[in-house]
């Protein structure tokens, strides 16, 4: 009975698995990030992963461990573990939560959007949950301040219902199918108010730009708008088939004399349709665009442009991280 060989203590577990230079790469990536079952992971489970992982990197290779073994304790440490501050995440704020809490949230805007306080109520629980993983996902050097928060969340909010109000009060006389994208519309305004308020920080001081070995150059907020934009319009995407196909299907289902017999039914058909729809496009969309995006010199702010001719002249594409 010989022992398996014990495992190099080279394989680079700062990085995903799978290359991310491909969209295969990065969806197999973000499949494993989003799997909603970490959530049910025991804290003893979570404890274990973070142990393995902390001893490999710093050069302990428990015996008997396999590449296997070793990759799924990285992914469930990434799953609860804040990347840059390596604190334990908050439980509905970590993407594996991404999908149950969308799924039920989304359901709900989609179910009840006929009335008012619905509407309100449901946008707000939206963009609470928001801020919530923007909060516990957010970049750790460049800390959110608490009034920060409270703008964005206050703004995304606002925004979402004030675009909920006015597009419900303009579908009045439009057939209900129109009605139905209401929700949708607000949740992609709100995106589109909340990110860059989150990030807003990085829109005025930039973010750090790297070259490809991850040397420092110095920070760019050109850059900084590319990865906001990158994040917004993935974010967007996530939304669009869990709000686009349902309301499809319930317009038809509504119409016949099933769901008019059971009514009751109408809201855990949309959650789960949109629960459908949600475990593929979350992580599609996140891997829309590499967690590590580039950007050509020449398209940087020309001060910027020219420190980092002044270090590298040759250089022509730097590197930086999007966020999520």
């Amino acid at each position: 009975q010989k022992m398996p060989p014990s495992l190099p203590a080279t394989i680079n577990i700062r990085e995903p698995r799978w290359d991310q230079s491909t969209f295969q790469g990065r969806a197999k990536h973000f499949f494993m990030v989003t799997d909603p079952r970490n959530l049910l992971l025991s804290g003893a489970t979570l404890e274990e992963a973070r142990r393995v992982v902390e001893d490999y990197r710093a050069g302990k290779v428990p015996p008997g461990l396999t590449e296997d073994q070793l990759w799924r304790a990285k992914y469930i440490y990434d799953s609860a573990f804040h990347p840059d501050t390596g604190e334990k995440m908050f439980l509905i704020g970590r993407m594996s939560a991404q999908v149950p809490m969308n799924m039920t949230i989304t359901g709900c805007m989609l179910t009840f959007y006929r009335t008012t306080p619905a509407v309100l109520f449901w946008q707000w629980i939206n963009q609470s949950f928001n801020a919530i993983v923007n909060y516990t996902n957010r970049s750790g050097d460049a800390p959110i301040t608490p009034s920060q928060l409270g703008t964005a969340y206050v703004s995304a909010t606002t925004g979402a219902v004030v675009t909920a109000l006015g597009l419900k009060s303009l579908t009045k006389h439009l057939p209900a199918i129109v009605g139905r994208y209401v929700p949708f519309a607000a949740v992609a305004a709100a995106n589109c108010i909340n990110i860059p308020l989150m990030r807003q920080r990085e829109l005025k001081l930039g973010i750090p730009v790297t070259d490809e070995n991850g040397n420092r150059l110095g920070e760019s907020t050109a850059a900084a708008q590319k990865a906001i934009f990158q994040v917004v319009v993935s974010r967007i995407g996530m939304a669009v088939p869990a709000m686009a196909i349902p309301p499809v299907i319930m317009n038809a289902l509504e119409k016949r004399a099933f769901l008019k017999r059971y009514p009751y039914l109408n809201a855990p058909l949309q959650v789960g349709l949109v629960g459908l729809c949600l475990v593929f496009a979350t992580p599609l969309c996140c891997a829309l665009f590499p967690q590590k995006s580039s950007m050509s010199v020449s398209h940087l702010e020309p001060e910027v442009q020219a420190r980092i001719r002044e270090k590298d002249p040759w250089l022509e594409t730097i590197y930086f991280n999007k966020g999520l």
